[in-house]
Protein backbone atom coordinates (compact mmCIF):
# COMPACT_ATOMS: atom_id res chain seq x y z
CA UNK A 1 0.00 0.00 0.00
CA UNK A 2 2.85 2.34 0.89
CA UNK A 3 4.44 1.49 -2.47
CA UNK A 4 1.28 2.54 -4.33
CA UNK A 5 1.16 5.77 -2.35
CA UNK A 6 4.80 6.56 -3.21
CA UNK A 7 4.21 5.64 -6.84
CA UNK A 8 1.14 7.90 -7.01
CA UNK A 9 3.11 10.73 -5.44
CA UNK A 10 5.86 10.19 -8.04
CA UNK A 11 3.33 10.35 -10.89
CA UNK A 12 1.87 13.54 -9.43
CA UNK A 13 5.30 15.13 -9.39
CA UNK A 14 5.89 14.11 -13.00
CA UNK A 15 2.51 15.54 -14.00
CA UNK A 16 3.31 18.78 -12.20
CA UNK A 17 6.61 19.09 -14.07
CA UNK A 18 4.94 18.38 -17.43
CA UNK A 19 2.17 20.91 -16.77
CA UNK A 20 4.78 23.48 -15.72
CA UNK A 21 6.76 22.97 -18.92
CA UNK A 22 3.59 23.32 -21.01
CA UNK A 23 2.70 26.50 -19.12
CA UNK A 24 6.17 27.92 -19.80
CA UNK A 25 5.89 27.08 -23.51
CA UNK A 26 2.45 28.73 -23.72
CA UNK A 27 3.75 31.81 -21.93
CA UNK A 28 6.80 31.96 -24.17
CA UNK A 29 4.62 31.66 -27.26
CA UNK A 30 2.36 34.44 -25.99
CA UNK A 31 5.33 36.70 -25.36
CA UNK A 32 6.79 35.80 -28.74
CA UNK A 33 3.47 36.58 -30.41
CA UNK A 34 3.34 40.03 -28.84
CA UNK A 35 6.84 40.79 -30.08
CA UNK A 36 6.30 39.28 -33.51
CA UNK A 37 6.81 42.67 -35.06
CA UNK A 38 10.34 42.90 -33.69
CA UNK A 39 12.83 43.06 -36.52
CA UNK A 40 16.26 41.56 -36.86
CA UNK A 41 19.47 43.43 -37.45
CA UNK A 42 22.18 43.80 -40.06
CA UNK A 43 25.56 42.24 -39.43
CA UNK A 44 28.39 43.83 -41.40
CA UNK A 45 31.75 42.05 -41.69
CA UNK A 46 34.76 43.76 -43.23
CA UNK A 47 36.25 41.00 -45.40
CA UNK A 48 39.12 43.24 -46.49
CA UNK A 49 40.25 43.59 -42.88
CA UNK A 50 39.96 39.83 -42.39
CA UNK A 51 42.08 39.27 -45.50
CA UNK A 52 44.75 41.70 -44.31
CA UNK A 53 44.82 40.11 -40.85
CA UNK A 54 45.35 36.69 -42.41
CA UNK A 55 48.20 37.97 -44.58
CA UNK A 56 49.89 39.69 -41.62
CA UNK A 57 49.62 36.55 -39.48
CA UNK A 58 51.26 34.40 -42.15
CA UNK A 59 53.95 36.97 -42.91
CA UNK A 60 55.20 36.72 -39.32
CA UNK A 61 56.16 33.13 -40.14
CA UNK A 62 57.75 34.00 -43.48
CA UNK A 63 59.73 37.22 -43.02
CA UNK A 64 62.18 38.75 -40.58
CA UNK A 65 60.54 40.72 -37.76
CA UNK A 66 62.82 43.72 -38.33
CA UNK A 67 61.70 44.01 -41.95
CA UNK A 68 58.04 43.71 -40.99
CA UNK A 69 58.37 46.36 -38.29
CA UNK A 70 60.07 48.76 -40.70
CA UNK A 71 57.32 48.26 -43.26
CA UNK A 72 54.57 48.66 -40.65
CA UNK A 73 56.18 51.89 -39.45
CA UNK A 74 56.32 53.27 -42.99
CA UNK A 75 52.70 52.30 -43.63
CA UNK A 76 51.51 53.95 -40.41
CA UNK A 77 53.40 57.14 -41.31
CA UNK A 78 51.81 57.19 -44.78
CA UNK A 79 48.34 56.53 -43.33
CA UNK A 80 48.82 59.30 -40.78
CA UNK A 81 49.80 61.82 -43.45
CA UNK A 82 46.88 60.78 -45.65
CA UNK A 83 44.43 61.11 -42.73
CA UNK A 84 45.89 64.53 -41.84
CA UNK A 85 45.42 65.75 -45.40
CA UNK A 86 41.89 64.37 -45.46
CA UNK A 87 40.93 66.13 -42.22
CA UNK A 88 42.34 69.39 -43.55
CA UNK A 89 40.29 69.05 -46.72
CA UNK A 90 37.14 68.33 -44.68
CA UNK A 91 37.66 71.41 -42.50
CA UNK A 92 38.16 73.64 -45.52
CA UNK A 93 35.04 72.27 -47.21
CA UNK A 94 33.00 72.69 -44.02
CA UNK A 95 34.22 76.27 -43.62
CA UNK A 96 33.24 77.16 -47.17
CA UNK A 97 29.88 75.38 -46.87
CA UNK A 98 30.73 72.89 -49.62
CA UNK A 99 31.14 69.77 -47.48
CA UNK A 100 29.84 66.63 -49.20
CA UNK A 101 29.97 63.09 -47.94
CA UNK A 102 32.29 61.11 -50.20
CA UNK A 103 33.54 57.55 -50.13
CA UNK A 104 35.21 55.03 -52.36
CA UNK A 105 33.16 52.39 -54.13
CA UNK A 106 32.58 49.20 -52.16
CA UNK A 107 31.91 45.57 -52.97
CA UNK A 108 28.96 44.26 -50.94
CA UNK A 109 28.76 40.48 -50.47
CA UNK A 110 25.45 38.68 -49.94
CA UNK A 111 24.77 34.97 -49.37
CA UNK A 112 21.69 33.05 -50.47
CA UNK A 113 21.53 29.37 -49.49
CA UNK A 114 18.10 28.59 -50.85
CA UNK A 115 15.62 26.12 -49.38
CA UNK A 116 12.76 24.58 -51.31
CA UNK A 117 10.32 27.37 -50.35
CA UNK A 118 12.99 30.11 -50.67
CA UNK A 119 12.21 31.42 -47.19
CA UNK A 120 15.64 33.07 -47.21
CA UNK A 121 14.11 35.80 -49.37
CA UNK A 122 12.93 37.48 -46.15
CA UNK A 123 16.55 38.27 -45.25
CA UNK A 124 17.54 38.97 -48.86
CA UNK A 125 14.97 41.75 -49.26
CA UNK A 126 16.27 43.47 -46.11
CA UNK A 127 19.87 43.20 -47.30
CA UNK A 128 19.02 44.56 -50.74
CA UNK A 129 17.03 47.44 -49.25
CA UNK A 130 19.96 48.34 -46.99
CA UNK A 131 22.40 48.43 -49.90
CA UNK A 132 20.05 50.49 -52.07
CA UNK A 133 19.78 53.03 -49.25
CA UNK A 134 23.54 53.79 -49.29
CA UNK A 135 24.71 52.75 -52.76
CA UNK A 136 26.73 55.13 -54.93
CA UNK A 137 28.04 54.94 -58.47
CA UNK A 138 30.72 52.27 -58.74
CA UNK A 139 29.40 50.03 -55.99
CA UNK A 140 29.03 46.34 -56.78
CA UNK A 141 27.17 43.41 -55.24
CA UNK A 142 28.45 39.84 -55.24
CA UNK A 143 25.83 37.21 -54.45
CA UNK A 144 27.19 33.84 -53.37
CA UNK A 145 24.33 31.64 -54.53
CA UNK A 146 23.67 28.04 -53.55
CA UNK A 147 20.31 26.55 -54.49
CA UNK A 148 18.84 23.57 -56.27
CA UNK A 149 15.53 25.39 -56.81
CA UNK A 150 12.09 25.08 -55.28
CA UNK A 151 8.69 26.79 -55.29
CA UNK A 152 8.02 29.00 -58.29
CA UNK A 153 6.52 31.88 -56.30
CA UNK A 154 9.35 31.87 -53.75
CA UNK A 155 12.15 31.97 -56.31
CA UNK A 156 10.23 34.44 -58.42
CA UNK A 157 10.20 36.83 -55.48
CA UNK A 158 13.90 36.21 -54.76
CA UNK A 159 14.71 37.02 -58.41
CA UNK A 160 12.68 40.22 -58.13
CA UNK A 161 14.85 41.31 -55.20
CA UNK A 162 17.95 40.98 -57.38
CA UNK A 163 16.20 42.87 -60.16
CA UNK A 164 15.95 45.83 -57.76
CA UNK A 165 19.74 46.05 -57.80
CA UNK A 166 19.93 45.96 -61.59
CA UNK A 167 17.18 48.59 -61.86
CA UNK A 168 19.31 50.85 -59.64
CA UNK A 169 22.28 50.38 -62.03
CA UNK A 170 24.31 48.51 -59.43
CA UNK A 171 26.63 45.92 -60.91
CA UNK A 172 25.52 42.46 -59.81
CA UNK A 173 27.84 39.46 -60.00
CA UNK A 174 26.55 35.98 -59.19
CA UNK A 175 28.96 33.35 -57.87
CA UNK A 176 28.07 29.65 -57.91
CA UNK A 177 30.48 27.40 -56.03
CA UNK A 178 28.26 24.30 -55.78
CA UNK A 179 24.83 24.53 -57.39
CA UNK A 180 22.46 27.01 -59.03
CA UNK A 181 19.86 24.84 -60.68
CA UNK A 182 16.28 25.48 -61.74
CA UNK A 183 14.97 28.24 -59.44
CA UNK A 184 18.57 28.84 -58.43
CA UNK A 185 19.47 29.56 -62.05
CA UNK A 186 16.40 31.78 -62.33
CA UNK A 187 18.09 33.97 -59.73
CA UNK A 188 21.55 33.63 -61.27
CA UNK A 189 20.49 34.87 -64.70
CA UNK A 190 19.66 38.28 -63.19
CA UNK A 191 23.37 38.91 -62.71
CA UNK A 192 25.37 41.06 -65.08
CA UNK A 193 28.02 38.37 -64.78
CA UNK A 194 27.85 34.75 -63.61
CA UNK A 195 30.97 32.97 -62.37
CA UNK A 196 31.03 29.33 -61.32
CA UNK A 197 33.43 26.70 -60.00
CA UNK A 198 34.56 24.05 -62.52
CA UNK A 199 32.25 21.38 -61.10
CA UNK A 200 29.38 23.58 -59.96
CA UNK A 201 25.98 22.30 -61.13
CA UNK A 202 24.17 24.81 -63.34
CA UNK A 203 20.99 24.81 -65.40
CA UNK A 204 18.00 22.50 -64.94
CA UNK A 205 15.69 24.96 -66.69
CA UNK A 206 12.52 22.96 -66.28
CA UNK A 207 9.48 22.40 -64.07
CA UNK A 208 8.52 19.34 -62.02
CA UNK A 209 5.64 18.34 -59.76
CA UNK A 210 5.03 14.96 -58.14
CA UNK A 211 2.82 13.47 -55.47
CA UNK A 212 1.81 10.02 -54.23
CA UNK A 213 -1.77 8.83 -54.57
CA UNK A 214 -3.26 6.72 -51.77
CA UNK A 215 -6.70 6.19 -53.32
CA UNK A 216 -6.28 2.44 -53.92
CA UNK A 217 -4.98 1.96 -50.39
CA UNK A 218 -7.98 3.80 -48.94
CA UNK A 219 -10.39 1.72 -51.01
CA UNK A 220 -8.69 -1.48 -49.92
CA UNK A 221 -9.30 -0.53 -46.30
CA UNK A 222 -12.86 0.70 -46.92
CA UNK A 223 -11.94 4.30 -46.16
CA UNK A 224 -13.92 6.95 -47.99
CA UNK A 225 -12.41 10.27 -49.01
CA UNK A 226 -14.50 13.32 -49.80
CA UNK A 227 -13.33 16.60 -51.28
CA UNK A 228 -15.65 19.47 -52.10
CA UNK A 229 -14.66 22.23 -54.50
CA UNK A 230 -16.28 25.20 -56.23
CA UNK A 231 -14.78 25.83 -59.65
CA UNK A 232 -13.97 23.19 -62.24
CA UNK A 233 -10.22 23.33 -61.73
CA UNK A 234 -9.99 24.39 -58.08
CA UNK A 235 -8.19 21.10 -57.51
CA UNK A 236 -6.77 18.91 -60.27
CA UNK A 237 -4.60 16.10 -58.92
CA UNK A 238 -5.13 14.91 -55.35
CA UNK A 239 -3.28 12.61 -52.97
CA UNK A 240 -6.36 10.76 -51.71
CA UNK A 241 -9.02 10.96 -54.39
CA UNK A 242 -9.20 9.17 -57.73
CA UNK A 243 -7.43 11.26 -60.40
CA UNK A 244 -8.99 11.52 -63.83
CA UNK A 245 -7.28 11.87 -67.22
CA UNK A 246 -8.85 15.30 -67.56
CA UNK A 247 -7.28 16.39 -64.26
CA UNK A 248 -3.89 15.07 -65.36
CA UNK A 249 -4.11 16.92 -68.67
CA UNK A 250 -4.97 20.18 -66.90
CA UNK A 251 -2.11 19.77 -64.45
CA UNK A 252 0.32 19.00 -67.28
CA UNK A 253 -0.89 22.11 -69.09
CA UNK A 254 -0.15 24.21 -66.02
CA UNK A 255 3.37 22.77 -65.89
CA UNK A 256 3.93 23.60 -69.55
CA UNK A 257 2.67 27.16 -69.03
CA UNK A 258 5.03 27.60 -66.08
CA UNK A 259 7.91 26.30 -68.20
CA UNK A 260 7.11 28.84 -70.93
CA UNK A 261 7.15 31.66 -68.36
CA UNK A 262 10.45 30.33 -67.00
CA UNK A 263 12.03 30.32 -70.47
CA UNK A 264 10.73 33.80 -71.22
CA UNK A 265 12.29 35.03 -68.00
CA UNK A 266 15.66 33.50 -68.91
CA UNK A 267 15.44 34.91 -72.45
CA UNK A 268 14.79 38.39 -71.07
CA UNK A 269 17.97 38.34 -68.98
CA UNK A 270 20.29 36.21 -71.12
CA UNK A 271 19.08 36.72 -74.65
CA UNK A 272 22.12 35.04 -76.23
CA UNK A 273 21.21 31.62 -74.82
CA UNK A 274 19.96 28.90 -77.14
CA UNK A 275 16.92 27.98 -75.06
CA UNK A 276 15.90 25.12 -77.30
CA UNK A 277 19.21 23.53 -76.35
CA UNK A 278 19.45 24.39 -72.66
CA UNK A 279 15.82 24.64 -71.45
CA UNK A 280 15.35 20.87 -71.40
CA UNK A 281 15.54 20.34 -67.65
CA UNK A 282 19.12 19.07 -67.92
CA UNK A 283 21.95 20.35 -65.73
CA UNK A 284 25.62 20.78 -66.56
CA UNK A 285 28.90 21.21 -64.73
CA UNK A 286 30.70 24.55 -64.75
CA UNK A 287 32.94 24.03 -67.77
CA UNK A 288 30.09 22.61 -69.83
CA UNK A 289 27.86 25.49 -68.73
CA UNK A 290 30.50 27.96 -69.92
CA UNK A 291 30.51 26.41 -73.39
CA UNK A 292 26.71 26.63 -73.52
CA UNK A 293 26.68 30.26 -72.39
CA UNK A 294 24.91 29.58 -69.11
CA UNK A 295 27.78 31.24 -67.21
CA UNK A 296 30.44 33.80 -68.15
CA UNK A 297 33.60 32.64 -66.40
CA UNK A 298 35.11 29.74 -64.47
CA UNK A 299 36.07 31.16 -61.09
CA UNK A 300 35.30 30.49 -57.44
CA UNK A 301 33.94 33.11 -55.06
CA UNK A 302 37.18 32.79 -53.06
CA UNK A 303 39.31 33.87 -56.02
CA UNK A 304 36.96 36.73 -56.82
CA UNK A 305 36.96 38.04 -53.25
CA UNK A 306 40.72 37.65 -52.78
CA UNK A 307 41.34 39.81 -55.82
CA UNK A 308 38.73 42.37 -54.70
CA UNK A 309 40.18 42.64 -51.17
CA UNK A 310 43.52 43.75 -52.62
CA UNK A 311 41.95 46.74 -54.36
CA UNK A 312 38.98 47.95 -52.32
CA UNK A 313 36.92 47.50 -49.20
CA UNK A 314 34.69 44.43 -49.24
CA UNK A 315 31.76 44.22 -46.83
CA UNK A 316 29.68 41.10 -46.16
CA UNK A 317 26.07 41.99 -45.32
CA UNK A 318 23.82 39.56 -43.42
CA UNK A 319 20.37 40.24 -42.04
CA UNK A 320 19.86 38.18 -38.88
CA UNK A 321 16.33 37.64 -37.60
CA UNK A 322 16.11 37.46 -33.83
CA UNK A 323 14.55 34.17 -32.74
CA UNK A 324 11.64 34.23 -30.35
CA UNK A 325 11.95 32.40 -27.04
CA UNK A 326 9.25 29.91 -28.02
CA UNK A 327 11.15 29.07 -31.21
CA UNK A 328 14.35 28.42 -29.27
CA UNK A 329 12.63 26.13 -26.74
CA UNK A 330 10.31 24.06 -28.88
CA UNK A 331 11.06 24.89 -32.50
CA UNK A 332 13.43 22.29 -33.88
CA UNK A 333 11.48 19.00 -33.78
CA UNK A 334 8.08 20.52 -34.53
CA UNK A 335 9.43 22.68 -37.33
CA UNK A 336 11.17 19.72 -38.95
CA UNK A 337 7.98 17.64 -38.96
CA UNK A 338 6.00 20.59 -40.31
CA UNK A 339 8.53 21.18 -43.08
CA UNK A 340 8.42 17.54 -44.18
CA UNK A 341 4.62 17.59 -44.32
CA UNK A 342 4.58 20.94 -46.14
CA UNK A 343 7.01 19.66 -48.73
CA UNK A 344 4.91 16.57 -49.44
CA UNK A 345 1.80 18.69 -49.89
CA UNK A 346 3.43 21.51 -51.79
CA UNK A 347 5.24 19.23 -54.22
CA UNK A 348 1.93 17.88 -55.35
CA UNK A 349 -0.05 21.11 -55.53
CA UNK A 350 2.53 23.62 -56.75
CA UNK A 351 5.02 23.33 -59.61
CA UNK A 352 8.67 23.41 -58.68
CA UNK A 353 11.45 25.04 -60.69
Amino acid sequence: MEFLFDYGLFLAKIATVVVSIIAILIAAKAVGGKSAGAKGELEVTNLTEQYKDTVVELEHHLFDDAELKARTKAEKKADKEAEKAKQKEIKQAAKSGELELKRDARLFVLDFNGSIDAKEVAALREEVSAILAVAIEGDEVLLRLESGGGMVHGYGLASSQLDRLRDANIKLTISVDKVAASGGYMMACIGEKIIAAPFAIVGSIGVVAQLPNFNKLLKKNDIEFEQLTAGEYKRTLTMFGENSDKAREKFQLELEETHVLFKDFIREHRSELDLEKVATGEHWFGKQALELGLIDEIQTSDDYLTKACKNREVLAIHYVQKKKLSDKIAGIAGQSAENVFMRLISKGQRPIV
